[in-house]
């Protein structure tokens, strides 16, 4: 297995102890990374209010949620390595200006198009966000043991954010409109902008060379039109447009391919695809996270939608899952030092897919959340492993792009899940409500709700019972791929020693 870090030879000196101000500077850091996940769980909560308020098509509604998603995973490449050219504090900071407007507008968005590019804008100063975090922290603490306990609190934060987002969201949708939901970012992003300075070093490759234009043009025309292709089917099945999009994504990926491979200095280094375990690490954070986002997204609509739990005792049956998220994270750094990454991975899959056939098979309140917090234990290697291998695979000064890179794949399968049982969920729902229910009614679920009619609603209920049903066990399906490419592509990366520098 490539490791970023190997152990130092008794010529040379141990690597210096990070002291308070580092671990003072980790909690800055951590902040801005709890956040990115409440903010998600809350935006589920909010989703039916949001949904009352601005009546968005279906269409719409899934984009409101994925657009994030899918613009983090598209520029996250980007702002990683130009994080490590340019500076990795001030692309930090950068993205936090940038995410606390955002939140403004997304706040007070007087219809779906505006929220809409709000969440847009929100998606691109998270994508400056999350790796410039990661690559701070590869570059604050020299010392393995002590790097190891950075990065595994680096992946518990994304937990905790899991954790609060549904309570604090509760509590805010229980007296405010649904738009105060994006407002909890602002004092942690202003809290980020005033102690980044102090506590957080500044870092760049100082052999990085100059930005390459027409790479990041020649990226973002291979990412994007690929996203709209997604989402296209996603929404309205294969169309002409989508078959364009996907082959003109298709053919300037060649292109940029092409001209990384002849760049000395380029955005992104494909060597780092050479390796094994890189490869195989970016394949489970893709479509582990396919898997599971696409029934985290809709249980919450089902707590409040179909069990009629107001946003906090929806927020409150949401615990459990956060709670197997956190669990989950924790024992495995311990885990992967007695068993190879791939058992692990594979053990952990195996769990949720006990959770996926629980939601599959039976309905309530009771099994939906715990469902769900059998899925989340059972996913959280997924988290851990994916992203210690994928920035253990790149040299320091590269760390910004390996976590980027990392991040995209998470981010892509989190939207991809969303998209693809999102849509499987919005056709099982149109096909069990009657066909003269209003158009509106046949759209969503909370535009049923709004509708004076018991027996429709009552069958709209239904209808999307089954909708969740059906995406859950879509989501196994996912998380069996996603089995068989870990026991593929990492079955021969030994198990994680104290030699091995990645804990």
């Amino acid at each position: 297995m490539t490791t970023a870090h190997a152990s130092a030879s008794p010529a040379q000196a141990a690597p210096a102890k990070a002291g308070a101000r580092q671990w003072l500077g980790l909690a800055v850091l951590l902040l801005p990374v709890t956040l990115m996940t409440a903010d998600l769980g809350v935006l589920w909560l909010a989703t039916p209010y949001l949904a009352a308020d601005l009546r968005p098509s279906s269409a719409q509604l899934l984009w409101i949620t994925d657009i994030y998603g899918f613009l983090t995973a598209g520029t996250l490449v980007i702002m990683g390595t130009l994080g490590d050219r340019l500076g990795r504090r001030r692309l930090l900071m950068a993205g936090s200006a940038g995410f606390l407007a955002a939140s403004l507008l997304a706040a007070y968005a007087p219809n779906a198009g505006t929220l809409i590019a709000a969440r847009a804008l929100l998606g691109v100063a998270g994508a400056a966000v999350l790796p410039s975090t990661l690559a701070l922290i590869s570059h604050m603490f020299a010392d393995a043991r002590q790097r190891a306990t950075a990065i595994a609190m680096w992946v518990t934060a994304l937990s905790v954010g899991l954790a609060i987002g549904p309570i604090v969201g509760g509590v805010l949708l229980a007296s405010w409109w649904w738009g105060s939901v994006f407002l909890i970012g602002l004092p942690v992003m202003a809290i980020a902008l005033v102690t980044a300075p102090v506590l957080l070093p500044e870092y760049r490759d100082p052999g990085a060379g100059r930005t390459d234009v027409p790479s990041v043009a020649l990226f973002l025309l291979a990412v994007l039109p690929l996203v709209y292709g997604v989402k296209t089917v996603a929404s309205h099945g294969p169309t002409a447009a989508a078959a364009a999009a996907f082959a003109g994504g298709i053919a300037f990926t060649l292109l940029f391919v092409h001209r990384q491979n002849r760049l000395a200095a380029p955005l992104l280094d494909l060597r780092l695809f050479r390796d094994r375990a890189f490869t195989g690490a970016l394949l489970a954070l893709l479509f582990g996270m396919t898997a599971l986002n696409g029934v985290e997204y809709l249980v919450p609509q089902y707590l409040q939608a179909v069990a009629g739990l107001s946003p906090l005792e929806a927020g409150l049956w949401l615990l459990p899952g956060a709670a197997g998220l956190i669990a989950g994270s924790q024992l495995t750094p311990p885990l992967a030092r007695r068993f190879r990454p791939a058992y692990v991975l594979i053990a952990g899959l195996l769990v949720s897919l006990a959770g996926y056939a629980a939601i599959a098979l039976a309905a309530g309140v009771a099994v939906a959340s715990l469902g769900l917090a059998v899925i989340m234990f059972g996913a959280a290697p997924i988290s851990v492993l994916g992203t210690a291998l994928a920035v253990g695979a790149a040299p320091p000064e590269k760390a910004g792009a390996a976590a980027a890179t990392g991040q995209t794949a998470y981010d892509l399968g989190l939207a991809l899940g969303i998209a693809l049982t999102g849509s499987v969920a919005v056709a099982v729902y149109r096909s069990g409500v009657p066909g003269d229910a209003p158009a509106a009614a046949r759209e969503s679920l909370g535009a049923a709700s709004a509708v004076a009619d018991q027996g429709l609603l009552t069958a709209a209920r239904e209808s999307f019972t089954t909708a969740l049903q059906s995406a859950s066990a879509l989501s196994a399906v996912f998380a069996l791929l996603t089995a068989v490419l870990v026991a593929v592509l990492l079955r021969k990366v030994p198990r994680i020693t104290s030699g091995d520098q990645v804990y």
